[in-house]
């Protein structure tokens, strides 16, 4: 049986912790710190870490690997276009894993960093995303190193997923982008319930994961480029006919950089 809790770190950060909780063992996606999950260890004795995942090589996602590597021997699983600590497995696009007796297949996601890898565990009843830093609830990740077309092509592929997809990203970022939703599409009543959920959420100490694939498709603009609605506020945004929608895309996230 799994179970999946957040472990937080910095200020916004989320460690996906993974149990199997017949066999006690457990894994961890992104942990940028190692203190959280040590301490979590420590609170749990009898539970091994036998995983570490590794979706992309920004600190905050691995700057606690070499230290639980190194206290677990845990085996860390990463990108193999990207450097990560103490990796021991380079994953590559339509790669086929198992964690904890999940099966997981790996989906190169190039945008926010070009070897970006998101795990998609393919169960048909409860499907589970941990794409760390490309899709965000209601948002994206900025561009830091990929472009705006594959970064679209990379969306595309996680909203192609089935509806009831469990989407586990890696930071508290809702509320904020949910702000951007509405200015993007203000009649959007989908958008409007969210905010007001997400809000009550946040303001009783609850946080706003997961989502799924079904509700982003309803309420993240970077996801609905397709709409008229969206379109025609991009083309404002940037007093263009943006005509493709990876160019939809390209203003929408221009726009969020400077919202």
């Amino acid at each position: 049986m799994l179970q999946i809790d957040a472990l937080p770190a910095f200020n916004d950060n989320y460690i996906w912790l993974l149990q199997d909780t017949t066999q006690m063992r457990c894994a961890v996606v992104d942990p940028g710190d190692a203190a959280p999950v040590l301490a979590w260890l420590e609170q749990h004795p009898g539970w091994v870490l036998s995983d570490i995942l590794i979706t992309h090589h920004h600190f905050d996602h691995v700057d606690g690997v070499a230290q639980l590597h190194a206290h677990t021997n845990a085996k860390v699983w990463g990108p193999a276009l990207e450097t990560i600590p103490a990796r021991q497995v380079a994953l590559n696009d339509g790669e086929r894993i198992s964690v904890l007796g999940l099966e997981f297949q790996i989906l190169l996601v190039p945008g926010h960093t070009l070897g970006h890898i998101a795990y998609y565990h393919l169960d048909p009843v409860a499907p589970l995303l941990f794409c760390g830093d490309t899709l965000f609830a209601a948002g994206c990740g900025r561009l830091f190193e990929g472009t705006p077309e594959q970064m679209h092509h990379s969306l595309g592929r996680l909203a192609a997923l089935p509806g009831h997809t469990g989407v586990y990203c890696t930071h508290e970022y809702t509320l904020s982008n949910l702000r951007f939703a509405q200015a993007v599409e203000p009649n959007n009543p989908d958008i409007a319930a969210r905010v007001a959920q997400v809000t009550q959420w946040r303001a009783a100490g609850r946080i706003s994961l997961p989502s799924s694939i079904a509700l982003e498709l309803r309420t993240n603009p970077f996801l609905r480029v397709n709409e008229t609605s969206v379109k025609e506020k991009a083309d404002e945004w940037n007093s263009l006919n943006n005509d493709s929608p990876s160019a939809v895309f390209a203003s929408l996230r221009s726009w969020k950089d400077q919202f």
